[in-house]
């Protein structure tokens, strides 16, 4: 199993426009397998320290392979909303990772 978290920053007033892209290709997971295990906003009060900016969202997901990721990222019923993404994310920090 591998895990993906994922620190997304927004561009300040594009939310909606992100709420929707997460509507469209959050269901879509499953289908490869993967599982969403945490989604936050934290606000900054939450965050006790940081190097890096504030995220607008983290997300945990799951796979059990670097294939189904691969297979859930170039699915071509989720690049069809890829402009909503690049119309609302400014940047995305993606971090792989395995339980140990």
């Amino acid at each position: 199993m591998l895990y993906y978290t994922q620190l997304i920053y927004v561009i300040e007033g594009q939310e909606a426009v992100f709420h929707d892209f997460e509507a469209h290709v959050l269901p879509l997971l499953q289908r490869h397998g993967g599982q969403l295990l945490y989604r936050a906003r934290p606000g900054r009060p939450d965050v006790i320290g940081t190097a890096l900016e504030y995220p607008y969202e983290i997300h945990l997901v799951s796979f059990p392979a670097r294939e189904s990721f691969e297979a859930y990222r170039d699915d071509p019923e989720r690049l069809q909303y890829m402009s909503l993404k690049d119309r609302s994310v400014r940047k995305a920090l993606l971090i792989e990772g395995k339980l140990l």
